[in-house]
């Protein structure tokens, strides 16, 4: 399903592959020979998202530009099923196993690998051919990688990369979840201008 968003259109290439039950909204790029399969969302809420030559946005994936921070996926990127990459940057060649989050402002070097539900939390810098393991957590700018046991020396690097104002756009002290869905609210409530083009 291919939707026009605040007046931006998909631009998908004519060699690549939409499923059609997948949906690309707005200001996304679909380069030569990309696949986008079933049930897999790339839309542009503010930021654009590119997907490059190549790559694969499996089953149930989300991807999502956002205005501070668009989505780029390189080229000969795989991106696994139920994984999300929210206003992130892939460079070339990374595998994103299934369940894998990046967050908003975080980059994955060329080459890398995040496993199994591994994250790679706000704004942090993973250097190219890097191994986040299965469930670990990367932070920080360059990143760290930590298990989930090491919660409180991941605390410290990730209280630093300021989540509420990368993700809501509020100070921490502002970001009660009354604000938080009212932002949000007013965000996703533009989709219903969405024009459909296919």
């Amino acid at each position: 399903m291919i939707y026009e968003h605040e007046g931006k259109r998909p631009r998908i290439a004519s060699s690549a592959y939409v499923a059609p039950n997948a949906v690309v909204c707005g200001d996304v790029t679909v380069g030569e020979d990309a696949r986008i399969l079933f049930g897999a969302v790339l839309t542009a809420e503010g930021g654009s998202v590119e997907v490059g030559t190549s790559s694969i946005v499996m089953e149930q994936a989300l991807v999502r530009g956002r205005a501070a921070a668009p989505a780029h996926i390189g080229d000969n990127v795989l991106v696994g099923p139920h994984s999300h990459v929210n206003g992130g940057r892939l460079d070339d060649e990374v595998f994103l196993a299934t369940g894998v989050a990046v967050f908003p402002g975080a980059r994955v070097g060329r080459a890398s690998e995040v496993r199994i539900n591994g994250v790679v939390h706000v704004n942090a810098a993973l250097p190219a051919e890097t191994t986040v393991p299965i469930g670990w957590i990367a932070v920080g700018d360059p990143a760290r990688v930590f298990s989930p046991e090491q919660h409180d020396q991941l605390w410290e690097i990730q209280r630093r990369s300021d989540f509420p104002s990368t993700v809501f756009g509020l100070p921490r002290e502002e970001a009660s979840m009354e604000r938080v869905t009212a932002r949000y609210a007013e965000m996703f409530g533009q989709h219903r201008r969405d024009r459909r083009l296919d």
